[in-house]
């Protein structure tokens, strides 16, 4: 019975969430390393961006997205928002009957598992900076590493706009990581799901001794790992179904979302989250 149990358990999908259309990079990075998982994915675009709102509602939309996606009868969850992960996470850990992961964990572990010198850097959102919660997951695991933040806002839109690797995208990385390449970093973590796009012009700036780390990557690793250990993973190979739910259409919204994912947009759904 048991066996049985665990059987159709591994053949239910996996719930992944953000307040907009960037955790779809964490999406492509799942489909790359679980082929075989279907994915749920919802994107809160009709209350974007959860950084500017206070953590008590950014608690209240990600449970209400948690909700959603459990009576989608999901067995795991990812949190692929970096302001939900930094307030949310441990609510949702406690209170969900499913294994929950977030994406800030995962990045700050193969950060410090690859870094020499133990100088690690971060770019993120100054909401992400300013909530600590880089700061607090760095020092709870290695105290004695050097660390430094540095917000990149307009990263964000270089990503949203597709200008990924011109001179407005190289001048305004050149603008934003020139002090923290002077602190003699050999990791950086892209703490911002939009990042990754722009990973060729980061790369560019800071040169081939820094090792930049796309939290998308060991997130979709540790899922892995974890539905392994628990038994759940999917039984047999297959190409999965992706089926994305919104709570809102934006502009360019199709243009945006292919990018990130990095295939074409289906199955994309119009829903309602109070």
């Amino acid at each position: 019975m048991r066996k049985a149990a665990l059987g159709r358990r591994a053949r239910r999908p996996i719930g992944v969430f953000d307040s907009g259309l960037g955790g779809l990079t964490v999406v492509r990075q799942l489909r790359r390393i679980l082929p075989a998982e279907e994915i749920r994915y919802l994107g809160d675009l009709a209350h974007l961006p959860y950084g500017t709102k206070s953590t008590d509602e950014i608690r209240r939309r990600s449970e209400e997205c948690a909700r959603f996606l459990m009576k989608q009868g999901i067995k795991a969850l990812v949190i692929a928002c970096n302001s939900a992960s930094s307030v949310a996470y441990k609510l949702l850990s406690e209170k969900l009957p499913i294994p929950v992961l977030d994406v800030i964990t995962p990045a700050v572990e193969e950060a410090l598992t690859s870094s020499k010198n133990f100088r690690v850097g971060v770019i993120a959102t100054y909401a992400t900076i300013e909530s600590g919660s880089y700061a607090r997951s760095l020092e709870a695991r290695f105290p004695d590493a050097e660390y430094f933040l540095k917000p990149c806002p307009l990263f964000v839109p270089l990503a949203e706009e597709g200008w990924l690797d011109d001179a407005i995208a190289l001048g305004t990385a050149r603008r934003y990581l020139g002090p923290i390449k002077k602190k003699n970093i050999d990791t950086l973590i892209l703490g911002c799901t939009h990042y990754p796009l722009l990973g060729k012009v980061i790369a560019k700036v800071m040169g081939p001794k820094v090792r930049l780390i796309d939290s998308a990557i060991p997130t979709a690793l540790k899922l892995k790992e974890l539905l392994g250990r628990k038994k759940i993973l999917f039984p047999s190979k297959r190409r999965a179904p992706l089926k994305i739910c919104i709570t809102d259409y934006v502009r360019n919204f199709s243009r945006i979302g292919e990018a990130f994912l990095g295939e074409e947009l289906r199955s994309v759904k119009l829903v309602k989250v109070p």
